[in-house]
Formats: C-alpha cells, sequence, structure tokens
C-alpha cells in the first residue's frame, strides 16, 4: 500500500494571493533559510525536514521550516511520518517574476 499524502496537520500555508515580499525577503534574511530554499531549488523531489544539511538544532530548524512556509516560500505535508517540504516555485514566480532564482544563485555562492 502506498504512503499516503497529507497536509491537513500543516494549516498555516498562506493562498498564493497572500505572499508577500516583505514577508519573503523577512524570512530570507537569515542563511540557514537561504540553505534550506538552495538545497530544495537544487533537488530532484521534494526534501523531507531530518535530510537537510543544516546545523542547527532540531527545534531551531523546526523554527526556519515554519518561517520559510508561513511566508509562502515553502509548502509542506506528510507522506506517512515524513514531513516533506517543496518550494513553491510557481507561486514565487508569479508573484515575484525572477526572485527564486535570484536568491537561490545568489545562496548558492554563500557555500
Amino acid at each position: 500500500m502506498a504512503a499516503r499524502i497529507t497536509t491537513e496537520r500543516i494549516t498555516d500555508h498562506p493562498d498564493a494571493d497572500a505572499i508577500t515580499l516583505q514577508g519573503v525577503l523577512d524570512a530570507l534574511v537569515d542563511p540557514v533559510r537561504r540553505s534550506i530554499v538552495r538545497q530544495l531549488a537544487q533537488a530532484p523531489e521534494d526534501i523531507a525536514c531530518g535530510t537537510f544539511d543544516i546545523t542547527v538544532s532540531r527545534s531551531t530548524g523546526t523554527h526556519h521550516f515554519k518561517v520559510l512556509r508561513q511566508a509562502g516560500i515553502i509548502r509542506q505535508y506528510y507522506i506517512g511520518t515524513s514531513k516533506m517540504n517543496a518550494l513553491r516555485t510557481d507561486d514565487l514566480e508569479q508573484a515575484f517574476p525572477g526572485l527564486l532564482t535570484a536568491i537561490v544563485n545568489a545562496a548558492a555562492k554563500e557555500t
């Protein structure tokens, strides 16, 4: 039996039209969050929370994912017990054309 994909446990994703430039830029001030976005952009598929290459505690990581989610940068969902992360590329590109690409390219230079 295939794992069930669920989003009902995560209810604070903003609608695409509620994503603001200020919220996105505020979320991306932190280098850990930029690293998460860069890793998602470079990954061939969505990534589970525990598999990112970040050097912060689990609770701090949870906070960073929440900030990115509430800013509308990522979408989180569960597959079984794994919390998966996906960039909201289409929503961000529609709201702010070219911004995500510029952020990812700049973040890649930080590594």
